[in-house]
């Protein structure tokens, strides 16, 4: 639970949906110790309608009013959310962002006394309760902070905590991630019906068999190469497979993918 702590979301996004989804499934807050503001009228209502939660179009009104805010909004805008913010952050306020490639310092800078800041880089399957995440401490966070981040992270999956430096790296695997693996089954879905099949099919096939080996590898512990093993026999249709996609470059095509993602979430950070 927050323990009678209010928490704040500026931004009433698809994550911030997804946490809102996750905290009150899990139990850890109920609605009245919610607040959300947003640019977006149509948007609140939805939220009020959905989750019996308060609303704001101010962040400043819902940041004043929480002890924890949870900053959900895009990185382009983040300075000028912060500048917002000035006269009711204080060190008493728990400050966590989800915004790629912002970091606890440009966070912490804007403000003129010190504040406490967790950086945490969610992935949209936070939508489903199935994120991956990974969060980091600014230099005035307490473990206690980090604690209360990855109590509120688990309620939407998986959370890591790392050094900010790898915090790149997580956007460009992870955070960028789901995106890859949604292209992955479209194209299989394809494959399946260039083969023959309803697209239905296909599709129901190609996102469960994705799912499965996931859980595969988080189940049992072993290396995804030794899973692949598994299910390759001499001579089979498997092997013939792998060595297409060897053949295409789906390996380095993906590592490409990742440090592209990488490189742009440190472009982002230094704006």
């Amino acid at each position: 639970m927050l323990n009678g702590r209010r928490l704040a979301f500026i931004g009433g996004g698809n994550m911030a949906e997804a946490m809102l989804r996750g905290l009150l499934a899990a139990n850890l807050a109920i609605p009245d110790d919610i607040l959300v503001s947003d640019v977006r009228e149509d948007r609140l209502a939805y939220l009020q309608e959905t989750y019996r939660v308060l609303i704001s179009v101010s962040n400043a009104e819902v940041a004043s009013k929480a002890e924890i805010i949870l900053l959900a909004v895009k990185p382009q805008i983040m300075g000028q959310v912060l500048d917002g913010l000035i006269d009711v952050v204080n060190r008493e306020k728990l400050l966590i962002s989800i915004a790629a490639g912002v970091t606890t310092a440009f966070i912490a800078d804007r403000f003129s006394g010190p504040v406490r800041v967790i950086r945490v880089m969610p992935n949209t399957p936070a939508l489903v309760l199935e994120a991956a995440s990974a969060l980091t401490g600014g230099s005035h966070a307490t473990a206690e902070d980090l604690e209360t981040a990855k109590r509120l992270f688990r309620a939407v999956g998986k959370v890591v905590v790392v050094e900010e430096s790898l915090m790149d790296a997580i956007t460009g695997l992870s955070g960028s991630g789901p995106a890859y693996i949604f292209l992955a089954i479209d194209a299989l879905s394809d494959a399946g019906v260039k083969v023959g099949l309803p697209r239905d099919i296909a599709q129901l096939l190609s996102a469960q068999t994705v799912l499965g080996a996931a859980r595969m590898v988080l189940e049992t512990k072993k290396h995804p190469g030794e899973l692949k093993d598994m299910v390759t026999s001499p001579g089979g249709t498997t092997i013939a497979g792998l060595h297409a996609l060897e053949r295409g470059g789906l390996r380095t095509t993906l590592i490409n993918a990742v440090e592209a993602a990488t490189l742009r979430s440190r472009e982002l950070g230094q704006r």
